[in-house]
């Protein structure tokens, strides 16, 4: 990576913390803890969010016929999904060992947690879980397929790409035949 490449990423890395002592800050307006991966609020907050939670009844007879209605397409994709979380728990058990390349956990990107939320009636924290398991997953299984590509293929396309993963400014150009070569040589030295 060249100096400016380098010094702009680690700005966008620094950005990232700032947003997130952003979020940090936010979290303590809503009073909460975490103990042993549950999260407790304080007993005012708890009563304010079940005060405000919509009856599953109400929550059902607001909806619109059309959401009624696809919300089984929206749910068969659980089928695919566990099917995924499947493939690349197991691919990632037996590959990267032997490529060792550092194994990605899955707790940092898939969390359930809304399911505690007392002001989510019963069908909003299914589906609240259902989207922070899809969304993590799809995260996850991003970062097990980047790790693979920073190993085997690290060379950027010739067209530019939204959103590249966290690894895409490593790597070489493209069209750079000797970055490859000098790269592909560190790596296999790196894991002999």
């Amino acid at each position: 990576m060249t100096d400016k490449v380098s010094s702009l990423v680690q700005r966008i890395r620094d950005l990232e913390s700032e947003l997130e002592e952003e979020f940090d800050q936010r979290r303590t307006v809503v009073k909460y803890t975490v103990k042993k991966h549950r999260v407790v609020f304080e007993k005012e907050a708890r009563d304010r969010h079940l005060a405000l939670r919509q009856t599953l009844s109400s929550y059902l007879s607001g909806a619109r016929p059309m959401v009624v209605l696809t919300a089984p397409v929206i749910y068969s994709v659980i089928v695919p999904l566990v099917l995924l979380d499947l493939v690349v728990a197991l691919y990632q058990a037996i590959c990267f060992p032997v490529y060792r390349i550092e194994k990605v956990r899955r707790t940092d990107y898939i969390s359930l947690d809304r399911g505690q939320l007392a002001y989510l009636n019963g069908l909003e924290k299914l589906n609240c879980m259902y989207c922070g398991y899809g969304n993590g997953l799809l995260a996850y299984a991003g970062e097990i397929a980047a790790r693979t590509e920073a190993h085997w293929c690290p060379i950027k396309h010739a067209a530019r790409i939204k959103r590249p993963h966290g690894h895409y400014p490593e790597f070489v150009e493209y069209g750079d035949a000797e970055g490859f070569i000098r790269r592909k040589k560190n790596l296999h030295e790196a894991t002999k």
